[in-house]
């Protein structure tokens, strides 16, 4: 059975937690300090620090859990078998797009806050070995419909790819529009999109 004070610290933890993604999300990583941090989540500067090192450590802990979800979503998505390739790809562009407009306050926490590049083979963070797993994938959903051998060409492409789907979630992140509402409008634009690339890169192959 979980005693009460068990109970209260996972209180304290979620509560410090959502205090980090909002201020992360209005101020930057950056600017923001634990004191700030453990003053919006009604906790001393000294407790946060029992439960968290410092702000990498939050950023790994708001930011981890969900990036993994996504990536199940992708990588079982490119392991179906009764989708061609070009679904694939509009399948794993679309659920990078739903789940950035789910998470609309926290993408680019998410996908931005201390960021290495998408071709660095050994970056230091955790974080960002799994933002490269992510990119790798649509990496792969693209080569499935192109099969470029020129691996430049491919991360080229991949980068166009990813900069369309940032676009497209930057243009709709601070819409008041319901999400269920904007995805019924805009999917089939969406999977436009992907096919209009496709056929870009087929020209410009």
């Amino acid at each position: 059975m979980v005693s009460r004070q068990e109970l209260r610290s996972e209180e304290t933890k979620r509560g410090i937690l959502s205090a980090a993604g909002t201020l992360f999300a209005e101020k930057g990583f950056d600017t923001v300090t634990m004191r700030e941090i453990a003053k919006k989540a009604g906790c001393s500067h000294t407790t946060i620090y029992l439960y968290f090192k410092d702000k990498e450590t939050l950023l790994y802990q708001l930011s981890m859990p969900p990036l993994e979800k996504l990536k199940q979503k992708m990588s079982d998505l490119l392991l179906r078998t009764d989708l061609v390739p070009e679904e694939k790809l509009k399948g794993v562009s679309k659920e990078f797009i739903e789940f950035c407009l789910h998470n609309r306050n926290m993408y680019t926490v998410f996908f931005n806050t201390k960021a290495s590049r998408v071709d660095e083979e050994k970056p230091e963070l955790e974080l960002n070995r799994l933002r490269i797993e992510l990119f790798d994938l649509l990496k792969q959903a693209l080569q499935g419909c192109l099969s470029i051998k020129e691996e430049e060409r491919l991360l080229a492409f991949t980068r166009i790819t990813f900069f369309t789907l940032h676009g497209i979630v930057g243009t709709y992140h601070l819409s008041d529009e319901p999400l269920d509402t904007l995805l019924d409008r805009m999917t089939p634009t969406f999977a436009e999109a992907m096919e209009v690339l496709l056929l870009g890169f087929k020209q410009k192959r």
